[in-house]
């Protein structure tokens, strides 16, 4: 979880509404981003009737149709979809407390 303690001079309220909304927008596109990227995942695992999980861990480019090509692009996917739920969870897990309430 991670804190962010805001400090302002003035409009306090204001600045942390601009601030959560800006997280909650970005959120919003890597929430887009993400299922996007999980759509993109099923050919893949349709076409070899497995998971991505079991792709990434006990699969080589060898064992495709597409070889290297097909390898990259699952793996990629697979890979882009996991950075995307590690930065939602970091963001989601974000809370609002005032400077001066430490």
């Amino acid at each position: 979880m991670t804190t962010i303690y805001l400090e302002t001079t003035d409009n306090a309220i204001q600045v942390r509404s601009l601030v959560e909304t800006a997280i909650q927008r970005e959120i919003a596109h890597l929430e887009l981003a993400f299922m996007l990227a999980q759509e993109r995942l099923v050919p893949f695992e349709q076409k070899y009737r497995t998971t991505s999980e079991h792709f990434i861990t006990s699969m080589a480019a060898e064992d495709l149709v597409g070889g290297d090509d097909e390898y990259v692009q699952w793996a990629g996917e697979y890979r882009l979809v996991r950075d995307l739920e590690a930065k939602l969870r970091q963001l989601r897990g974000i809370t609002y407390r005032d400077a001066d309430i430490l």
